[in-house]
């Protein structure tokens, strides 16, 4: 019998296609997730359930492999079962057929069940609301953040072509990519934490500090850490750990669908890489959005250490 990896090599070998987007209610979105909306809108969410969510290249798998450490102890065995995407599913995620989709993975998982999400504020299934579900949300400089997805859309062979690097900065800026735009994204879920049980983190407050973060996230979550526990947890979700951990970097995929060999999956994991690409006419176009956009709204990023 074939494993998980063989069976997905084979399929997307023969179907793999970059993903189409289209619109829902203003937010660019894969083809494949509006197609199955009615599903994923309708997703039953449990009390207990905790969701991770975040803008595309912030820091989602960091926090991910972060969260399930601190709910197994700091168990390296445990943490080491699957692969993340296994562990905590994508919800609105929708492989070609017959893999399952992110919410049927969901779905068959047992109680408690972490999951992971893009969406923003208004699209998050309501139910995740009505159960009164805790939320963690890590969001990241624009800068770096758009940096980081341009990248990544160059070794996804899935999603859009990314076109190069300054028409990939204007379609961020305009937030017409995947999920949609930046600022509406980190700023709607920075207001929805007045009304909600959301930890709202910050990617470069978790490069600062890793172990005051760590903190944070188990007293969110009710979990008492010893020292030791913590310092295995910072040890293990350093960048250069998790770089080389198969279970997080997603070398577990076929090139097919993610080729390491353009970029890999983990990059760099560093604040401040976006100077490596931005002009200064960029940085100041950026800049000037994120003052026009974020104004009033209480966030404030810091695109160094």
């Amino acid at each position: 019998m074939m494993d998980l990896k063989s069976v997905m090599e084979i399929l997307f070998l023969k179907f793999v296609k970059r993903f189409k987007m289209v619109e829902l209610e203003g937010v660019p979105l894969i083809k494949d997730t509006v197609e199955q909306w009615d599903a994923i809108w309708n997703f039953k969410a449990r009390p207990d359930d905790l969701l991770i969510c975040t803008y595309p290249k912030a820091g989602t798998t960091w926090v991910q492999e972060i969260v399930d450490m601190v709910q197994q102890g700091g168990d390296l065995q445990k943490c080491a079962r699957a692969p993340i995407y296994e562990r905590m599913p994508f919800l609105e995620m929708c492989p070609p057929k017959p893999i399952r989709t992110g919410f049927e993975e969901a779905e068959a998982m047992p109680s408690p069940r972490t999951l992971k999400s893009h969406l923003p504020v208004h699209l998050l299934p309501r139910s995740f609301w009505e159960q009164n579900c805790k939320i963690i949300y890590v969001a990241r400089n624009a800068k770096d953040n758009a940096v980081s997805y341009f990248h990544y859309h160059r070794m996804n062979k899935l999603l859009p072509e990314p076109g190069n690097w300054d028409e990939f900065l204007e379609n961020f800026i305009a937030g017409k990519v995947a999920w949609g735009s930046w600022f509406d994204h980190v700023q709607h879920w920075w207001e929805a934490k007045d009304r909600h049980p959301i930890l709202y983190l910050f990617y470069e407050d978790m490069k600062e500090d890793p172990a005051r973060e760590i903190q944070k996230v188990a007293q969110f979550l009710g979990i008492e850490l010893t020292e030791p526990v913590l310092n295995r947890i910072v040890q293990h979700t350093q960048f250069d750990s998790m770089k080389t951990n198969p279970m997080v970097n997603y070398t577990t995929l076929p090139p097919a669908v993610l080729d390491h060999n353009i970029s890999p999956f983990m990059r760099k994991g560093i604040v401040g890489d976006w100077k490596e690409l931005f002009t200064e006419a960029q940085r100041k176009r950026l800049d000037d959005a994120c003052a026009r956009l974020l104004a009033g709204s209480g966030l404030t990023f810091r695109a160094q250490l």
